[in-house]
């Protein structure tokens, strides 16, 4: 009975968190509405824009990223298994202000790095006019980078200071890695997504979630000082370009060997383009655990 209680106990807090997220994701939509100048729902629901529906899906991966960082904080048993009902109600307060603030954060750095990173066009315009899948892809990947950044830096102890230094590193590593990818594949990524090609926008967002799970590994955490943390970051930013750009090269060699993977996704192979995101991904979230 004494272990059944302790396997139960914690269920309560579970659902609330569960509701909680669910609103969290709601008003989440509520704001990407506000700010959007189309109309998702009809763009989705009576134009069948599965563009607009696919960004909209890395925009809420994004949310609950964050909203699960949020959780994560040193609350009253937040993250850390315990339950203690009687600061729940200021707990739940925090984990919502938190959410928010991501959220704010995610909407304002959303566009931005579409404007750096996705540069040579117009994100909005391929998207919702052109109904460009691939671009939709990347874009959603990216999100969901960002989302995995903002949780990381918002999670555990350190201050808001520690946060916005970290969420910054976070952002310019993610637009590092972007330049690099675009110098270390043997296409122009850019021409390829503006030519609709669907497979380049299924794996560079899958390699924009590869890199995000990475500088979640290296910002997640309690803050141990400016030192060890700055070298840590470092570390991990380093050791995930190494990582994935080994990773590509060896999935061209062991995963299809009488092919090259780059080339066949430069060709619009969308079956390889899977492949590829699952090694990548996979393989980093391994590394990242």
């Amino acid at each position: 009975m004494d272990i059944a209680l302790d396997i139960l106990a914690p269920i309560p807090r579970g659902l609330i968190y569960l509701v909680l997220g669910l609103l969290v994701l709601i008003a989440a939509k509520m704001v990407r509405d506000v700010v959007t100048r189309y109309s998702i729902e009809q763009e989705i629901a009576s134009q069948a824009n599965g563009a607009v529906a696919i960004r909209l899906c890395g925009y809420l991966a994004g949310v609950i990223f964050i909203f699960a960082g949020s959780v994560y904080q040193p609350w009253s048993g937040g993250g850390n298994g315990a339950v203690s009902y009687s600061a729940l109600p200021l707990e739940i307060m925090w984990v919502a202000a938190y959410a928010a603030i991501g959220i704010a954060i995610l909407n304002l750095v959303r566009p931005l790095c579409n404007h750096l990173v996705l540069h040579q066009f117009n994100v909005d315009e391929q998207v919702v006019q052109k109904r460009n899948v691939g671009v939709a892809a990347a874009e959603c990947g990216m999100t969901m980078a960002v989302g995995l950044i903002v949780a990381g830096s918002i999670a555990g102890q350190g201050g808001h200071l520690v946060a916005l230094a970290f969420l910054g590193l976070g952002l310019g590593v993610l637009l590092l890695f972007a330049v690099f990818y675009e110098w270390t594949t043997p296409f122009s990524v850019h021409d390829q997504l503006e030519k609709a090609n669907t497979a380049v926008g299924v794996t560079l967002g899958a390699n924009f979630v590869a890199i995000g799970l990475v500088i979640f590994k290296a910002t997640f955490g309690d803050f141990a000082g400016w030192g060890h943390s700055m070298m840590a970051f470092g570390f991990y930013a380093v050791l995930g370009f190494v990582l994935l750009y080994a990773l590509r090269l060896a999935a061209d060699v062991a995963m299809m060997p009488s092919t090259r993977i780059s080339r066949q996704v430069g060709l619009g192979n969308l079956g390889i383009a899977y492949v590829e995101s699952a090694v990548v991904v996979s393989e980093h979230e391994k590394a990242r655990a």
